[in-house]
């Protein structure tokens, strides 16, 4: 059973004999539960499916990692129980019976962020409320942003971005890294300069701000340890059996 303390999740199947849920494939096995689908198959064409995977994948990041989901997710349980009511209503997940409904503790770092991205909502609705608190949550991990959302791609986070705070993502005219472009804006809504160079051309720290963010997602990875665990053919880079 896939556990995540407070949060809620009580599981209607187990994975297979033998592979540790909390540690090898906690992740993709949480996102199956909410969606009944891989995420490496999920089909996002349209918006409504495109956001039902992208709040999965967070908190399947979430739950990869143990501990509580509502925390690592920056969402309040009330908040969670709404998020799983309205967007998985058939999944075998369910809140806690009589749980106490947490208010959500966040520090000065992370509300700064997500106050940024609520007053840039494009979108109507509790989804783009929720995302921004999971996403200024998410930012304080160390990775790619892309990667600690638990998305596929960049390009997805970028979506995501321009479809639910579009007024703050058409100023990212030069594709900076989101996590700095978002400390960028910070500073200068508040009337500091972030950087001391007038040019970033010019700066040693360019490849921090507009270096590549490629990678393996974290949950291809996990396929790809699952695959491995769960067999003796040999496995691709992409999780796929060869």
């Amino acid at each position: 059973m896939i556990a995540a303390q407070a949060s809620m999740i009580e599981p209607a199947t187990r994975p297979p004999a033998g592979l540790d849920a909390d540690d090898l494939h906690a992740g993709r096995e949480f996102y199956r539960l909410l969606t009944g689908c891989d995420p490496a198959d999920a089909d996002i064409r349209e918006e409504r499916a495109f956001d039902r995977h992208v709040l999965a994948s967070i908190l399947a990041a979430a739950a990869m990692e143990g501990g509580q989901i509502a925390q690592r997710t920056g969402l309040s349980e009330q908040d969670l129980d709404d998020l799983l009511a309205g967007y998985f209503p058939a999944a075998s997940v369910r809140a806690c019976a009589g749980a106490r409904k947490s208010v959500v503790e966040t520090d000065d770092e992370t509300t700064m962020v997500r106050d940024l991205l609520r007053a840039q909502r494009s979108t109507d609705g509790e989804v783009g409320h929720w995302l921004a608190a999971m996403i200024a949550r998410r930012a304080m991990e160390p990775n790619h942003l892309w990667e600690d959302l638990g998305l596929r791609e960049r390009p997805e986070l970028s979506r995501l971005l321009t479809r639910h705070f579009a007024p703050l993502a058409s100023r990212n005219t030069r594709n900076m890294r989101w996590k700095r472009f978002f400390y960028r804006m910070l500073c200068e809504d508040d009337g500091f300069v972030m950087c001391t160079t007038p040019v970033c051309t010019q700066c040693n720290d360019f490849e921090l701000c507009f270096g590549e963010e490629t990678g393996e997602s974290r949950m291809a990875e996990r396929r790809r340890d699952y695959l491995r665990a769960a067999g003796d053919q040999p496995v691709s880079s992409s999780g796929d059996r060869v």
